[in-house]
């Protein structure tokens, strides 16, 4: 093919594609034109800016995509219809049906196409509904003359920002406190913060703490709104829910035992607490040992220790005394234990009473100390009387023949106070029946015997 002819075939297309497109523009200015003869009237002010532009609201031939062109230049009712809320997605008359069902136009630039009757117009159907002392306010108290009533604002400071009493204080969230019934009754739940409203202070008004409007970093220490009714004046500190609570100022309440681990029982149950807590409640802490406060009540002048509740009690310092004396160094056993306290306790320190039976029973001695002072080795406190002592076990010189009827007066006659001793040789105690004069020795063991000191036993 030549160049000439490749030329010519260049021109025939573009001039084709020329036509084509001339064609196509006018049949649009045509169809638009023929949209304008057909047109059924004028359109209201609301769309006057689409007048020139039946495309923006219809599609030629196709009645139902109406619908969507409608809701993507309203696409704030679309979202209603989308999420079920709002008028246009909570009202059943609405479900389902086309924007043209309720909204017509090409009626005129006055006609109004939200055919809408305020007093007949159910409030519960939008995300609003009124109730309370809103079910009587008038429409145009919410909704202004220039506003759609879609953008009426829902929040309570936006109407009531003028009666607020707070001042903005505490937020906007209105509802948290007040209700729509009656703007002056308070309903807050005071336990979502850090002081809990209980006994009679649920009974006070919130301006008798929240003084001047004030609702943050208010203090919450008792003393701090009752330091006027504090009868102890400071001396008792400042935590005046250890004994009080809310219920009533002056009955008190404060378990001693719990709180502190010292259980007031007996008189101490009867006393004032100043009586012990003489600066102020917690300080300085106060000892536990009974002597701590009654050091100037002590007979004994410290000498039993510190704990006197080993022997006394709370309900009565000198009565129903109890001392297990048999945990002492000196178990009281038979006769002992009819004995009063002050017939070996001669004073109030328990501790100097001696416990040598000679100390007690000297005068009771037969033996006027020749046998010394532990009377314990032959007698037992069951009675003086019944005694036993076994001389062939409990010393080196065993009693045979006739030494066993003698008396023990018959040998230990001297005085022996500390330590019982007698010499184990014969002569110690037969020297005047030694016929010899001594010129044998003192032995007589050697020739005599125990049973008869006049029988004679040769060696």
């Amino acid at each position: 093919m030549s160049l000439r002819s490749i030329f010519t075939s260049s021109h025939h297309v573009a001039a084709l594609c020329l036509a084509v497109w001339l064609s196509l523009v006018a049949a649009a200015q045509a169809q638009t034109v023929i949209e304008r003869l057909v047109s059924p009237g004028p359109l209201s002010n609301a769309h006057l800016e689409v007048q020139k532009d039946c495309g923006a609201c219809h599609v030629s031939f196709k009645k139902d995509a109406q619908n969507a062109l409608c809701l993507d230049c309203h696409d704030d009712v679309a979202a209603d219809i989308q999420r079920k809320g709002g008028f246009h997605g909570k009202s059943p008359d609405i479900d389902g049906q086309p924007c043209k069902a309720c909204h017509t136009e090409h009626e005129g630039a006055d006609f109004s196409i939200v055919k809408f009757d305020s007093a007949a117009f159910d409030h519960a159907l939008t995300d609003y509904a009124l109730k309370g002392g809103h079910s009587d306010v008038a429409c145009k108290e919410c909704h202004l003359s220039d506003k759609k009533y879609r953008e009426a604002p829902s929040g309570c400071a936006a109407c009531h920002n003028s009666d607020e009493p707070h001042k903005g204080r505490l937020g906007t969230d209105c509802q948290s406190c007040h209700n729509v019934d009656d703007w002056s009754q308070v309903e807050f739940d005071h336990s979502t913060t850090e002081f809990s409203l209980l006994g009679k202070h649920r009974q006070q008004t919130c301006k008798a703490c929240h003084i001047d409007e004030l609702y943050k970093d208010l203090p919450s220490k008792c003393i701090d709104c009752h330091n006027e009714d504090d009868a102890h004046n400071g001396s008792f500190g400042a935590a005046c829910e250890t004994c009080h609570d809310s219920n009533s100022w002056l009955k008190t309440a404060f378990n001693h035992r719990r709180k502190t681990g010292f259980a007031l029982s007996g008189k101490h149950a009867a006393i004032e607490c100043k009586a012990c807590h003489t600066v102020t409640l917690f300080e300085p802490k106060l000892e536990r040992a009974c002597i701590a406060c009654h050091r100037d009540d002590d007979p004994h002048k410290g000498s039993q220790g510190d704990n006197c509740g080993a022997c006394h009690n709370e309900n009565s310092w000198t009565r129903n005394t109890r001392f297990d004396h048999d945990l002492s160094q000196f178990p009281l056993l038979g006769e002992h234990r009819k004995a009063e306290c002050g017939a070996c306790h001669l004073s109030k320190r328990f501790k100097e009473a001696e416990t040598d039976c000679a100390a007690c029973h000297d005068e009771d001695d037969k033996h006027n100390g020749a046998l010394g002072q532990d009377c314990g080795l032959c007698h037992n406190p069951n009675d003086w009387a019944l005694w036993i002592f076994d001389h062939d076990s409990q010393t080196q010189f065993q009693l045979t023949g006739a030494h066993e009827d003698l008396s023990c007066a018959s040998c230990h006659k001297k005085q022996k106070r500390q330590k019982v001793s007698q010499s184990s040789e014969c002569i110690a105690c037969h020297r005047a029946d030694d016929k010899h004069r001594g010129e044998y020795g003192g032995d007589c063991a050697r020739c005599h015997t125990t049973e008869d000191f006049k029988r004679i036993r040769y060696p």
